[in-house]
């Protein structure tokens, strides 16, 4: 269920805080790493696939949520920490775990700066560590 902070952080980033975009915010906020559409459709069952896809979208353009190719083939969404904010100082690396097949934020662990050559300008960066999480190695 929603929380009152939820609907102010929609808000905020212009999002009209809907009961179905509330209860998609609310799951991606449960998951303890990135998920993919077909996750949010598993977590959300009484959801069609096309109204979790749009509100992915949205929120993905309204900068709540950030998106991480993981090369599994299957593009993987990640929560921004920043109260609602994935600004480029929230830029991390990502690890791909190559057991469990789940791609976790490493958000400690910023991306390299990178200088680029004169003319070109940078929108964004994905920076992706592979090999086996910590739960499979136990394990």
């Amino acid at each position: 269920m929603a929380y009152k902070d939820d609907t102010e952080i929609l808000s905020k980033h212009g999002v009209k805080p809907t009961a179905n975009r509330l209860l998609v915010f609310a799951a991606m906020k449960k998951m303890g790493h990135a998920f993919s559409l077909n996750d949010m459709e598993e977590e959300l069952l009484s959801m069609d696939k096309s109204t979790i896809f749009r509100t992915l979208v949205l929120f993905l353009e309204q900068h709540l949520i950030h998106s991480v190719e993981d090369g599994s083939g299957s593009l993987k969404y990640c929560v921004c920490h920043n109260n609602g904010d994935c600004s480029p100082e929230e830029f991390h690396c990502h690890f791909y775990c190559e057991i469990c097949h789940q791609t976790f934020c490493l958000e400690g662990i910023h991306i390299p700066i990178v200088s680029v050559p004169k003319g070109y300008s940078v929108r964004e960066a994905n920076y992706l560590l592979k090999g086996i999480c910590v739960e499979c190695k136990e394990n």
